[in-house]
């Protein structure tokens, strides 16, 4: 491939997620203020941007053969207030130009993170349907080659950049543990990453594996939608919400004999189907071994300084791999101070002062007891970002104090909390209250969503 000879540095971005999004975001904001970027391309292995927020009716594999990325399904509303995702440069009420309730659906997401990306030439530096194959680091060049396939024309090539960023996520590949006896179960058994939607679980005894937001959320939606019983199985901790009639929890199976589930509590009880929320793992293939983040789900990964760039090795810089309560605008904040690094306006320090900063989060890490605290340490974690960096300041504390409300609006009511509404710290607006509660809504479509029914006309008093 003949390489136009420059003395441009390269930037290669692994995914046109949201977080692949915040970081080609970043680098525009740069430009718009007349500074010259390095070249930068980014690469996704789906034919749009959007990551999981993409939806596809696949499962397992895609029209080219790869693994299937998202774990997106039909009737997905947010479940946490819009408002502690807002991106702090480009508010809701930019977008749709009028309030919207706390609660949007998938497609009215997706509508907003595209509205951001779509007012960029940022399409211009993504190549579509090209997965990463395989990275490798040249210590002499000190430049990163990326093997990629470009899927439509089933060609293989290879680039070189100074900066690599992983912005590929970790929910798509699933985590599917054995129970004894599983495999002779006569009814649908699949992963969460699968699921698309709760229309086929209509009047089913369906048994939910997991006691963390998939579960939840899967188990409400079926609900929601027909299921005649929703039994969700913990390993631990149950989710502990006061669950309505037809949802209940259960310690976790033992073993299957047939359509019958035994529980370590000496229950048993016969199920139509079983849905793993078992969760999903920090999948890199296209990674060396020494290059690799290995990581649980957590808050605060180890190897990666200030939860962005991998200690060994700082040009490699990973996006969006924190287990998340705040979402897109932590990603923003993210992007924003990996630009500034790559940009050479941030410097890091020595590699054992960043090993001693990463100790001090992760001892703290190790600490966390309840949600609370969870929300705490990720405030912290943003505030710390938000210093290093020109991201637009939101006010964290507060978005702090909404996600505390959310999980105490969960346990109030599981079935209802998605009918309350929040401020924007971003513009002062108050969400609008949804125009249906949000178990009696079952169309999610965007269209319906934003329509506004009409007001009755007024009778007046005298007649």
């Amino acid at each position: 491939m003949n390489k136009k000879r420059t003395n441009k540095k390269r930037v290669g971005i692994i995914g046109a997620g949201p977080s692949g999004l915040a970081q080609l975001r970043a680098f525009e904001a740069l430009q718009n203020k007349g500074e010259e970027v390095p070249e930068i391309v980014c690469f996704e292995k789906q034919s749009n941007w959007g990551g999981m927020w993409n939806y596809t009716w696949r499962t397992g594999v895609g029209k080219y053969g790869e693994p299937i990325h998202g774990s997106m399904y039909k009737y997905l509303w947010s479940n946490g207030p819009k408002e502690c995702l807002e991106f702090s440069d480009y508010s809701f009420d930019e977008h749709f130009k009028k309030p919207i309730s706390s609660y949007p659906p998938r497609p009215v997401l997706f509508d907003y993170i595209q509205g951001r990306i779509k007012k960029s030439k940022a399409r211009e530096y993504i190549r579509f349907d090209t997965t990463a194959r395989w990275v490798s680091y040249d210590e002499k060049t000190k430049k990163f080659t990326l093997v990629l396939d470009d899927l439509k024309i089933d060609k293989t090539y290879s680039e070189e950049f100074d900066y690599l960023i992983v912005a590929s996520g970790h929910f798509s590949t699933p985590n599917m543990p054995y129970f004894k006896g599983i495999e002779n179960f006569p009814g649908t058994v699949i992963h969460a990453h699968d699921f698309r939607g709760a229309d086929q679980f209509k009047d089913q005894n369906l048994l939910l594996i997991g006691s963390s937001y998939s579960a939840e959320d899967i188990g409400v939606q079926c609900h929601k939608h027909g299921a005649k019983s929703v039994t969700l199985s913990y390993r631990s901790n149950p989710i502990g919400v006061a669950w309505p009639e037809g949802i209940k929890e259960l310690p976790l199976v033992t073993h299957f004999e047939d359509d019958i589930a035994y529980f370590k509590d000496g229950t048993t009880e016969k199920f139509d189907a079983v849905i793993m929320c078992t969760g999903y793992q920090h999948k890199f293939p296209f990674l060396p071994d020494e290059l690799r983040l290995k990581t649980k789900n957590n808050l605060y990964p180890d190897h990666l300084y200030k939860g962005i760039f991998f200690n060994k090795l700082p040009q490699l810089i990973y996006l969006g791999m924190q287990d998340q309560y705040y979402t897109f605008n932590m990603f923003d904040a993210q992007a924003w101070v990996a630009r500034d690094f790559m940009m050479g306006t941030y410097k890091l320090p020595e590699e054992n002062e960043r090993r001693l900063d990463m100790d001090k989060w992760l001892e703290r890490n190790d600490k966390l007891e309840t949600s609370f605290d969870h929300v705490d340490f990720q405030s912290d974690y943003i505030k710390d970002l938000l210093a290093l960096s020109d991201y637009p300041d939101f006010n964290v504390d507060t978005v702090g104090e909404m996600f505390k409300s959310w999980l105490k609006d969960k346990e109030e009511n599981i079935l209802t909390y998605r009918d309350k509404t929040y401020k924007s710290v971003v513009t002062g607006t108050m969400a609008a209250e949804h125009h249906t509660d949000w178990m009696d809504e079952l169309d999610d479509s965007k269209e319906r969503y934003l329509f506004e029914p009409e007001e009755e006309e007024a009778i007046p008093e005298n007649i």
